[in-house]
């Protein structure tokens, strides 16, 4: 395979009656980009100096030159004045012109190659070339271009931003596409990617994929062992991106960790990791000890207070006093070190000691009480920051699926005695032919694990609520039902009911029931309906794109914005958040068992059911119904979640369907777009290759299934992350309302624990959920989660307005956005609404997680509770 660097070098054009091409290229420089390496600048000055600068060939699209196999080159020109352009001495966009001869037998350029000669990178924004008799061609690169020395002396190539089918592709940028696939899939001499143990280097643009095998640390202690993810029967899992480390030497299927302080240099494809900007925003992380070596000082400073809330005045004062830090203290001086100063100014609070100090939670902001009300409670499940578990209770007891043998019987204990009272007159049988009861069952996901988790310091239940579908539109929860399997303690099941009340022990027991419920959910939603079903589920489509599917194939064109950013923020939480030790693992109940279960959970997980419109008929909450707008019937119909939901599912189908249909005439088309097929196989044979033999894959024989997968990529990267991301905050940054751990059992009545909490119903609450270190370390990472970058582009967005050349492309999206726009005002209007109570509900927190934000070009970021992002950034 010829390299670029020596198809730069061969045949150089003869000289002809010539004119100029004139252009200016946009470009970032590193010592621009990174605040501590101002050397950059300086070697690469004087590389320049010494004639080693910045050199490009133009390819043209339509001139093959036989000699090389691949479009004539023209003259290389050099990129002028890096040294002496001011532009270049400040933070920003340089902006460098740049000409090259050209005559008109070589018609339009398709492509260019670049050789960077400096001894740094530096980051290509785009070039834009004027070419006589044709107006502008556009090359819109952002990516990361190192000294070729790092190539093996090899230019880099770009293409235009014209989109191309591999059958339709130019024959003289064919060679060109195909050899750069290749190189992006890692493959040398024949050899696949996987088959070389390389750890990667920062300047390689290698996609590969690996199992989950780096979570755990075992060389540094056999506490932080923990099974491999992915690959097994046992534990399957989506793959991630691979990084090539070398594996630990306590156990050989472990791969070896970075150090904490090395965690942003986690191997991702460079061009995948965050830009200047989303960098600067996720900083704020390590002052929030997010970073493991922060945790134990953070720990030792409440050690010399008490770990405990004393009232809910105390967990107030998080968001009013803050907690201050003494001066010098080792959390500081670590985050100086990783923070560049100008950054961690915008952290510190006041007098520059609160550094743990939070914003007011939206869910208390109206009145500090409503999160104990029932119709709060079963709100959130509608309009919360999990609203994607709720289904309807299609009958009655529910029942486990799991061995009554080592789990307890099948049966719930609820019976109708306990709920009928509450049923406005009806009874279960007429409750549920009406379609009015509804249940969140978190039995059978956690039965399983319950002992081992109670066998650390965390005590969980098995839950199942029942609620009720009111006049109004609203629910209420009339009865939960807590469990625990047999253990060699208890020869029996434990099974507990309760129902709705307001005073008295009766009162305080419900509030705990709920609360047990409540951990369940923040449980579930972390570690499944957040994590897996949207980042890891993810990333193996991710790498697929940029392994299989040229820059110029419109698919690739299309999903690309929708995966911005999901490498790194995957390889950051591996790092730092999922890991052995890590921050969920301290946060959130299962605590070692969390990624465990996710794997288990993963089992069920069928990609043909992750759209909305399948999930809601899956869960029961919606049925067929072509009367509908939709073709669907909401069985509560005031679900904001749903609602909106819909509205933006249906968009992207327009959207994706208009897309396909200017370059898919017929099925055939599909069908023989061999990089396609090869895409479509990989997802389903590697990155999701422990699912690989499922039925209910898609065979990739029609557009109409390109169009459902396509759709389906888009809303899980976009709308479904907005909907379980972004309000995190808002609901469980009031750890009363969304607690993430219970540390102790119900109380027996009789035992002196019972009549502690009858004589202070608070106090026993706050002494059974998180406690305040775990409180402050969860609620100071689901802060940073749930902002808004300041360089966020939203749902019918693009980061250029020149991202394709076809005009019937750039107005079709013109369309989407105008469409998301409507849906914006569609969404304010309800909201407005006071007929629809699940909207705002007794916190008064109207919804707007799935409003799409496409008219807000802002970039202001923060937490807005408000946008859906293009991917799973966050």
């Amino acid at each position: 395979m010829d390299k670029p660097q020596e198809l730069l070098q061969a045949a150089q054009p003869k000289d002809s009656a010539e004119q100029k091409i004139k252009g200016f290229m946009v470009i970032q420089k590193k010592n621009v980009l990174d605040l501590n390496d101002f050397k950059a600048g300086i070697t690469d000055n004087i590389s320049e100096m010494f004639g080693r600068g910045v050199s490009f060939q133009l390819v043209s699209e339509s001139q093959i030159d036989s000699s090389i196999g691949i479009g004539k080159l023209s003259k290389t020109a050099l990129l002028q004045n890096w040294i002496c352009n001011p532009e270049g001495l400040v933070a920003g966009h340089t902006k460098y012109g740049i000409e090259f001869d050209w005559d008109s037998n070589f018609g339009i350029p398709g492509a260019f190659l670049i050789t960077n000669s400096h001894h740094h990178e530096f980051f290509l924004i785009s070039l834009t070339l004027q070419v006589p008799g044709h107006g502008n061609v556009q090359f819109d690169c952002n990516s990361w271009v190192y000294p070729a020395s790092e190539y093996n002396g090899a230019a880099r190539v770009f293409f235009s931003n014209r989109s191309y089918l591999p059958f339709n592709s130019p024959p003289a940028l064919k060679k060109l596409r195909e050899e750069e696939l290749i190189k992006l899939r890692g493959e040398y001499n024949g050899m696949a990617e996987t088959e070389t143990e390389t750890e990667r280097k920062e300047w390689d643009r290698v996609y590969g994929y690996d199992i989950y095998n780096d979570l755990g640390d075992p060389d540094k202690e056999m506490e932080l062992s923990r099974p491999v993810l992915g690959g097994s029967a046992q534990f399957p899992y989506p793959r991630r991106g691979r990084t090539g480390r070398p594996r630990t030497k306590t156990e050989p299927a472990t791969e070896s960790r970075l150090a904490v302080g090395m965690s942003f240099d986690i191997y991702v494809p460079r061009d995948e990791r965050f830009g200047h900007l989303k960098l600067s925003d996720f900083l704020a992380y390590s002052l929030k000890a997010v970073a493991q070596s922060l945790v134990p000082e953070l720990k030792s400073l409440f050690d010399s207070t008490p770990n405990e809330f004393d009232s809910i005045e105390d967990i107030k004062k998080l968001y009013s006093d803050g907690i201050k830090l003494p001066d010098n203290h080792p959390i500081l001086e670590a985050a100086n070190n990783l923070v560049p100063l100008e950054l961690i100014q915008q952290f510190l609070k006041t007098d520059g000691q609160k550094l743990l100090k939070y914003p007011l939670p939206q869910v208390i902001a109206k009145d500090e009480f409503t999160w104990r009300k029932d119709e709060e409670f079963a709100r959130q499940m509608l309009a919360g920051e999990d609203p994607v578990v709720i289904q309807r209770l299609q009958s009655f007891p529910p029942r486990s699926k799991l061995d009554p043998e080592m789990y307890g019987p099948q049966i719930s204990c609820i019976t109708a005695s306990h709920i009928e009272k509450n049923l406005d007159g009806l009874t279960v049988e007429q409750a549920l032919e009406n379609n009015k009861l509804f249940i969140l069952d978190h039995h059978d996901v956690f039965m399983p694990y319950l002992n081992r988790i109670n066998a650390l310091s965390r005590k969980i239940y098995a839950s199942r609520t029942i609620l009720f579908l009111e006049k109004d539109g609203t629910l209420r929860p009339v009865a939960i039902e807590l469990s625990l399997p047999p253990s060699d303690q208890r020869r029996e099941s434990v099974r507990k009911v309760f129902t709705p009340a307001e005073k008295g022990a009766q009162g305080a027991l419900w509030q705990l029931a709920k609360a047990y419920v409540t951990v369940n959910d923040t449980g579930y939603h972390q570690l499944i309906s957040h994590w897996l079903r949207t980042h890891a589920v993810t990333e193996p489509f991710v790498i697929a794109t940029n392994r299989q599917l040229s820059v110029m194939h419109p698919v690739y064109k299309l999903l690309s914005p929708h995966f911005r950013d999901t490498m790194n923020i995957n390889a950051l939480a591996r790092q730092t958040l999922i890991n052995a030790g890590g921050i969920f693992e301290r946060t959130v109940f299962p605590g070692k068992y969390s990624l465990e279960m996710s794997a288990v959970a993963y089992k069920d997980w069928r990609f043909d059911e992750q759209g909305l419109p399948a999930d809601l008929l899956k869960r029961g909450m919606a049925m067929v119904d072509s009367s509908m707008s939709h073709g669907l019937k909401l069985m509560i119909e005031d679900y904001p979640y749903a609602v909106d939901g819909l509205e933006i599912w249906f968009a992207i189908v327009s959207w994706v369907k208009e897309y396909l249909s200017l370059y898919y005439q017929n099925d055939d088309a599909m069908k023989s777009d061999a990089e396609l097929q090869a895409w479509w196989a990989e997802i389903r044979n590697v990155g999701h290759g422990d699912k690989k033999d499922e039925t209910w894959w898609y065979s990739m024989e029609t557009v109409e299934e390109l169009e459902k997968t396509l759709t389906t990529i888009i809303w899980v990267a976009s709308a479904l992350h907005a909907a379980v991301n972004f309000g995190q905050y808002p609901y469980a940054g009031y750890i009363p309302n969304r607690p993430t751990i219970t540390r102790r059992f119900i109380p027996e009545e009789g035992s002196q624990e019972f009549s502690q909490m009858v004589e202070n119903p608070d106090l026993f609450f706050l002494g059974t959920i998180n406690n305040r270190f775990q409180t402050t370390l969860g609620i100071a990472l689901i802060e940073i989660l749930s902002r808004h970058s300041t360089d966020e582009v939203y749902l019918g967005q693009r980061a250029t307005s020149e991202w394709s050349e076809d005009e019937r492309v750039t107005e079709a999206f013109k369309r989407f956005g105008t469409k998301l726009k409507e849906i914006e005002k569609n969404i304010s209007e309800r909201n407005q609404d006071a007929e629809l109570k699940n909207r705002s509900g007794p916190a008064q927190i109207p919804y707007t997680l799935l409003y799409p934000n496409t008219s807000d070009l802002s970039h202001e970021g923060g937490l807005t509770g408000k946008g859906i992002p293009n991917s799973v950034s966050i």
